[in-house]
């Protein structure tokens, strides 16, 4: 049940520990998505709350919903305005050779019959930056702190590939699928509110992570 997956809750807001394989949008193909669960989060109000944002199907972590309309206009504003702080947790295939960067690089959609929709580096592209730092190493894979200014579609995902030379691992779009599925996750978010203290949660890195030989603490 995603009710056991809130990690924050008050009047205006949800913080939900989305877990991987369950996307936020209902897919073409019919199967479950977020909405499918939406009922069942409602707390004792009547509306159904509503995401804010999104994270992609594999994608696990920090996924803020609003519980009334007026809330979800602001919250939507501050992620408008790059006043919210995003802190995902990627395993990549490789090992990078600086220790922390930013990856500044546009991106820009492309589509083909053969391989599908994707994100491209492209000058085209809107503005995507991403700062990044070295969290730990083994068996030539890396686990990466990102902390994306902006939010464009796929953009970890892309910059991870165009921007470190390396695919996170499991992601069958940018690189090639593994047995663990998709090593990316929403670790932490806090969005700003005036006057009154900031949503804010963290969602601990799952298990996937751990069979990987990874963990993560901020300390």
């Amino acid at each position: 049940m995603l009710s056991d997956r809130v990690i924050f809750i008050d009047g205006e807001a949800i913080i939900l520990d989305k877990p991987a394989g369950l996307p936020v949008d209902a897919p073409r193909d019919g199967s479950l998505s977020l909405e499918n669960h939406l009922s069942t989060l409602t707390f004792g109000f009547q509306r159904w709350p509503l995401p804010v944002h999104r994270l992609d199907r594999d994608t696990s972590g920090c996924l803020l919903l609003a519980r009334n309309p007026k809330a979800h206009k602001r919250f939507a504003q501050a992620f408008e305005q790059g006043r919210v702080e995003k802190l995902y947790l990627a395993v990549i295939e490789g090992v990078t050779a600086e220790a922390e960067g930013l990856i500044d690089l546009p991106l820009f959609k492309i589509s083909s019959r053969e391989e599908g929709w994707r994100m491209t580096v492209d000058p085209r592209g809107k503005a995507a930056r991403t700062h990044w730092s070295r969290v730990a190493e083994k068996d030539g894979r890396t686990l990466i702190a990102f902390r994306p200014e902006t939010g464009r579609t796929h953009q970890i995902r892309a910059h991870a590939l165009h921007g470190l030379g390396a695919p996170i691992v499991g992601d069958f779009i940018y690189g090639s699928r593994a047995q663990t599925g998709m090593l990316l996750h929403s670790y932490r978010l806090s969005i700003p509110r005036d006057g009154k203290p900031p949503v804010e949660a963290v969602a601990p890195l799952p298990e996937r992570f751990v069979q990987a030989g990874f963990t993560y603490g901020e300390g």
